[in-house]
């Protein structure tokens, strides 16, 4: 049978899939699901050029929508052309879906159609034992391209869902066991998220920055000096991939203040390089560098400012859960004492967080650089805030009572 008449017979069944369950469908659709798993697949049967790669992965539902988004990624870093400097949306789109899809396919086996711990844009700061998937290329999209999507997602959501992680052991232990090489044809690799191996991202910063600025042989130096720095920032980042599950809130927090604590040093590599560079170009350099960041393109709500978008994101399904607490674990007088100083800190955490949304003001890389640090800072705040006092409350349960702690995210519905 031809690859066309294959694929006809393959949309076939997507049709009489979605008509049995409409709404099924266009959940699974937009997240890539089972039905957009087959639209991968129909894509990958026909007969057009520069596909060969993506073929091999054709039997593969979830790893062909990964592939797909992994090489749009990696084209969309290397492919600017030199005279148009193009948008980095779609490199952020692609690797939200990565993130996405990674998030989901360990959680609870796969079922459901989104995770209660997803971000208001649609992606996920926890992957499995991974906090922050792709952390690398956030900050440098932010900080060259002005791309905050990614980075500025990032807050009080993701210590919550530290301390009431959504994955149980089991679901952790496939992460793991998939990235020491064990075969699970639907989650991609944590090595895939945990960095930038090749440092495709800081080459095509680097290659921009160059067409950009047009330098001279001393602001070449300095570029030069800034690429170096990049990969050792890069390599920092990478050092924390997770290698064991954090079973228990306090090592969940322990692993996000660690990978926090990387990032601020790997922009701390950076920051003088970067700094020393654009101090050495003309005011039409520095235009030009800044210009980067001017033809960005945004999705739904690109007519909403971006700290009107922060301050306005839902935060229902992160508010302390403090019936359900008291239901499940009946606290006694000194474990409830416990209790109210860890949610008292918790909400002092969030009010750290709460207004630091991404500022307008910063257009140029350095100011840019600036808030990103800081804002690193204020969440590394928050959780050396909190964990003596989870530490302080974990200690005062019985086994039981930490299990039933432990149960509250998993058993949670999207």
């Amino acid at each position: 049978m031809s690859a066309f008449r294959v694929g006809i017979a393959v949309l076939a069944v997507a049709a009489a899939l979605s008509s049995v369950e409409p709404a099924f469908g266009r959940i699974h659709i937009r997240l890539g699901g089972p039905l957009g798993a087959v639209r991968s697949v129909f894509s990958h049967l026909l007969p057009r050029p520069g596909l060969h790669v993506r073929r091999a992965y054709a039997r593969h539902g979830e790893r062909v929508r990964f592939a797909a988004a992994r090489e749009s990624a990696d084209t969309a870093a290397r492919g600017a052309a030199p005279t148009a400097i193009g948008p980095r949306t779609s490199d952020t789109a692609a690797r939200g879906q990565i993130a996405a899809a990674a998030a989901l396919a360990g959680w609870q086996g796969g079922r459901g159609a989104s995770g209660w711990w997803r971000h208001g844009d649609g992606g996920y700061g926890w992957v499995g034992p991974l906090f922050w998937p792709f952390a690398y290329d956030d900050i440098y999209d932010y900080i060259v391209w002005g791309d905050g999507k990614g980075f500025w997602g990032y807050g009080y959501v993701d210590i919550y869902a530290a301390i009431f992680a959504p994955y149980g052991y089991d679901d952790l232990a496939r992460y793991l066991a998939r990235s020491r090489g064990r075969k699970h044809d639907r989650m991609p690799s944590l090595a895939e998220m945990c960095g930038d191996e090749k440092g495709v991202i800081a080459d095509a910063a680097i290659d921009q920055i160059r067409q950009a600025i047009q330098p001279n042989d001393e602001q070449r130096a300095a570029l030069d000096e800034l690429a170096s720095a990049s990969g050792e920032a890069a390599k920092t980042i990478r050092a924390t991939c997770p290698t064991q599950v954090a079973s228990t809130a306090s090592g969940r927090l322990a692993a996000m203040q660690l990978r926090l604590e990387a990032m601020s040093a790997a922009i701390a590599r950076i920051r003088t390089p970067l700094q020393k560079l654009y101090e050495l170009l003309d005011d039409e350099q520095q235009k030009r560098l800044m210009a980067l960041a001017g033809d960005q393109v945004t999705d739904g709500d690109s007519r909403v400012p971006p700290a009107q978008r922060c301050r306005n994101a839902p935060h229902a399904p992160f508010q302390w859960p403090g019936s359900e607490l008291e239901a499940k674990l009946r606290p006694n007088e000194a474990q409830r004492a416990a209790l109210d100083e860890f949610r008292d800190r918790s909400a002092k955490a969030k009010d750290i967080l709460k207004d630091d949304c991404q500022p307008e003001d910063a257009q140029s890389p350095p100011a840019r650089l600036a808030a990103a640090d800081i804002q690193l800072d204020a969440m590394l705040q928050a959780i050396k805030l909190l964990r003596p006092a989870l530490e302080n409350f974990y200690t005062t349960l019985s086994d039981e009572q930490k299990a039933q702690f432990e149960a509250i995210g998993p058993k949670r519905t999207s």
